[in-house]
């Protein structure tokens, strides 16, 4: 490569990879995950709309699902162009330019994510042990503040990445393991120093997930011990029931991301495709399981979505 290596606009283009090893199964898993998509998509747009329309939902918990929605619809279109370029049209290169804005958006959403499930944890740990300071700690003020925090800090942590990335040479072939950009994979391919690079991707996991799953179990933590502290079992059995779907949806984010660390760091003598399914599922699952978790969970959520679906008036 001639030139300033520095220079992006110099930068072969990426070439993403589908499931090597499983080239024959590839149609099969574009069907698997179009259906995801498309139930992630239609899921969380439905849950946006019944919250707008649903006058009872207008309050705090039900402002933090729908910036999770939002989230989780950034999520499925950031990776949806490749996804299907990949599976269903063959198309295996991406522009620097562009794998570097893919990247940045995966990353960001990935991040927000984090940090929604973090303010909703708080919003379920003043609901049950300061609930007659609710509705002056959660105005309606307070909750865009937290949102807009969530999404400032996301941003902040995760702008450095492509510029960091964009300094180092890539001299050699630039494949992907994914069919989209992830900076753990694209951090290998430089032939220049990546200490930097590494150093900081390790502070922002520590900063953002390692302290909002901190925060998040010291959280639940001082929930049970409110909890515990009520007399009938009953009472108990319904307070604990308003934390329920927030559990889920912290387990179907948290857990898959867990699994890619330990599988990526312990795992690998594993074939490539199993990195590779992992990875698909810590970004696939999530997105389609919250709006999933949240319409059984939530009486009103239900109602409605029967009356959209079914027709029916209950």
């Amino acid at each position: 490569m001639g030139g300033n290596p520095d220079n992006s606009s110099e930068l072969p283009p990426f070439t993403l990879t589908g499931l090597p090893g499983l080239e024959s199964s590839q149609h099969w898993m574009f069907l698997l995950l179009g259906t995801l998509y498309i139930v992630s998509i239609v899921g969380n747009a439905l849950i946006l709309f019944i919250i707008k329309e649903e006058q009872s939902l207008h309050q705090p918990m039900y402002y933090f699902l729908s910036l999770l929605s939002v989230n989780d619809l950034g999520v499925s279109f950031s990776t949806l162009p490749t996804v299907l370029a990949t599976f269903c049209f063959h198309l295996r290169n991406i522009n620097s330019d562009c794998c570097m804005a893919q990247m940045f958006f995966i990353h960001l959403f990935s991040f927000m994510e984090s940090g929604i499930l973090l303010v909703m944890s708080f919003d379920r740990y003043v609901a049950i042990c300061n609930p007659l300071h609710y509705a002056t700690v959660l105005t309606d003020a307070h909750v865009v503040r937290m949102g807009m925090s969530v999404l400032i800090r996301s941003f902040c942590m995760v702008f450095p990445l492509p510029f960091l990335l964009k300094r180092l040479p890539f001299c050699k072939a630039n494949v992907l393991s994914h069919a989209y950009c992830l900076h753990p994979d694209l951090i290998r391919l430089p032939c220049g120093d990546t200490r930097v690079n590494n150093i900081f991707g390790q502070f922002l996991v520590i900063t953002n997930f390692g302290l909002d799953s901190a925060l998040i179990l010291l959280s639940y933590v001082l929930i049970l011990h409110s909890v515990f502290a009520i007399a009938s079992q009953k009472e108990r059995l319904k307070t604990l029931n308003t934390c329920v779907s927030h559990m889920c949806a912290v387990l179907t984010f948290y857990v898959p991301m867990v699994g890619v660390s330990m599988l990526a760091r312990y795992g690998k003598q594993a074939p490539q495709y199993v990195h590779t399914l992992m990875s698909l599922v810590y970004l696939f699952v999530p997105p389609m399981l919250n709006p999933v978790i949240y319409s059984i969970k939530t009486k009103e959520i239900r109602r409605r979505l029967c009356k959209i679906l079914l027709g029916t008036k209950t």
